[in-house]
């Protein structure tokens, strides 16, 4: 096992390692967007390989890296499988670094990557969820365990993949999610009635971001107007529920940005109140924007937004908590300032896609400068 406190750049004298990054994702989401950052803030001396199931997932990630190849495989069956063996005996990566969108996906190319005989495998789990599906259970801790790395988005979101599939104490790293850190065009500002406070959201329009609960917390404070950027099934819903509270006019659902960045600067408080996340770059975007953050304590949501420091935490479902944090905030201009700037510092030091590269960096190059047999396990930083 590779002692954690050895983790350095002391392996840079290396040669340049050959990585495989792999998606089975269909649609694009935080997830995929994450692993595009990482792709496109590696050195540039590191050749990549996007590999994935979709053409339109796979093209995403790769336009962020020029000159990466891409190879798009079919997504099921035993065409598959074949195709995952044949393809990754045939490149022959140093790394297979696997983006898992939930931790029973991806199970055709970590099969297929663990019976490459040198390379080295790295699974990356954004969402610590739960299955009860007896086999897909069995299945996630059968492949977990034989990986070399196996990496969450945040401690909270590790701990809970040690404990929801039995994999042992510390056997799981954290390595938070970032987002680049670039000057953008902003926006133009929504177009208003009257002068109202603007609550700002990114996401997904589904039942796991909750907007339901942010409609219902707008509903009862006053002077306040709503925007969420996404799109979803839940967009009808959203739209009947915002008509039922009386809050048609304040509710703005403008769909999906390519670059929510450019829109956040307009808005005064930043909420996501999901009932689930792992490590959501939607609240990075926003501590970049300066912007306070109002958030449910779920995965490793605490370890960005700091009480009272960087923003405020709330229970998931919880209305009240959530209107009284908006309440809260709307009437100290001050407050939402000095959380928004802390936000900001905390973010440029620990959450861009820079600092998640050279993490992921150091990972691989000693996953490679240490014996290969049996297969390793990298446990997680000692603080």
């Amino acid at each position: 096992m590779i002692n954690a406190d050895s983790l350095s750049s002391g392996c840079n004298s290396q040669p340049a390692p050959r990585v495989v990054v792999y998606t089975d994702s269909l649609g694009m989401g935080g997830a995929e967007f994450s692993l595009g950052h990482l792709v496109a803030a590696v050195s540039r001396d590191i050749a990549i390989t996007v590999l994935g199931v979709s053409a339109t997932v796979v093209d995403a990630i790769a336009s962020q890296r020029p000159g990466a190849e891409k190879i798009v495989l079919p997504p099921t069956g035993f065409t598959s499988i074949a195709a995952h063996l044949a393809t990754l005996h045939r490149l022959r990566p140093d790394i297979v670094h696997l983006n898992l969108c939930t931790p029973w996906a991806g199970a055709t190319g970590l099969a297929a990557a663990l019976t490459l005989p040198q390379a080295r495998v790295v699974r990356v789990d954004q969402l610590p969820l739960r299955t009860t599906d007896a086999i897909a259970l069995w299945r996630t801790r059968s492949l977990s365990l034989r990986v070399d790395a196996h990496v969450a988005v945040g401690e909270a979101s590790a701990r809970r993949m040690e404990d929801f599939y039995a994999l042992g104490r510390n056997t799981v790293i954290s390595v938070p999610n970032g987002v680049p850190d670039v000057e953008v065009e902003p926006a133009p500002s929504p177009v208003l009635k009257e002068p109202m406070l603007v609550v700002g959201s990114v996401g997904r329009l589904d039942a796991m971001k909750a907007h339901d609960i942010l409609l219902r917390a707008i509903a009862q404070v006053d002077d306040t107007h709503v925007v969420v950027w996404g799109d979803g099934a839940e967009r009808q819903a959203l739209e009947h529920l915002a008509q039922d509270l009386g809050i048609g006019d304040r509710v703005s659902l403008p769909g999906w940005v390519n670059n929510p960045r450019a829109h956040l600067p307009n808005v005064d408080i930043f909420v996501l109140p999901s009932r689930s996340e792992g490590f959501p770059l939607a609240i990075v975007e926003a501590m970049l924007a300066a912007r306070p953050v109002i958030a449910t304590r779920v995965g490793s949501v605490a370890e960005a937004v700091i009480e009272q420091e960087t923003g405020l935490l709330i229970e998931k479902n919880d209305v009240m908590g959530l209107v009284n944090a908006l309440r809260r905030l709307k009437n100290d201009a001050a407050l939402r300032e000095q959380m928004g700037q802390r936000g900001r510092a905390v973010a440029v030091a620990q959450f861009t896609a820079q600092a998640m590269a050279q993490r992921y960096e150091q990972i691989w190059r000693q996953l490679l400068a240490s014996p290969r047999s049996p297969r390793l396990r990298v446990p997680r930083p000692r603080d």
